[in-house]
């Protein structure tokens, strides 16, 4: 994509029709994208880098699939940032790592066992940095609630 299309993109996605319109279209494009392509291709990754995290239902104990934006690490890890579209709450994948942090990752149609951490202090401000680098967006979602938005670091287990 070229630097205005990215420049459009980003303007777009930090609207409050984007906040409430995304999370019912992106996640269900990417699902259906992703199962089509064998898990090589995220609809979303145009923009950000992305993985299909499968984590378990808190309450429930079922397998539940979500399509996030990541910052993947170095040291063969990611950043996933439960910023719920700049929306009140925080998404339910990330109450589920809470409650059970063992999960998995599908990444450029690779299948990984991961171990997710919830990042606090010095490491958030950190990461918290670097993803604003990634994706400004981030910050105007985080203008618009109270919550303090929560970021993982997913490692392989």
């Amino acid at each position: 994509m070229t630097a205005a299309g990215v420049r459009i993109v980003r303007k777009v996605s930090s609207t409050w029709a984007f906040a409430k319109l995304a999370p019912h279209v992106v996640p269900a494009l990417d699902r259906a994208v992703h199962r089509l392509t064998g898990g090589r291709v995220l609809v979303s990754a145009l923009m950000l880098p992305g993985v299909i995290l499968t984590s378990t239902g808190a309450r429930s104990g079922l397998p539940r699939r979500t399509p996030l934006a990541c910052m993947p690490e170095e040291n063969d890890g990611w950043i996933v940032v439960g910023s719920n579209f700049g929306r009140s709450g925080h998404p339910a994948w990330t109450g589920n790592l809470l409650a059970h942090p063992h999960a998995e990752v599908s990444w450029k149609g690779e299948d990984i066992e991961v171990i997710a951490r919830l990042l606090e202090g010095r490491e958030r401000e950190a990461a918290w940095t670097a993803v604003l680098a990634l994706w400004p967006p981030y910050a105007t979602y985080q203008e618009r609630v109270e919550r303090e938005i929560r970021l993982f670091r997913l490692v392989r287990r």
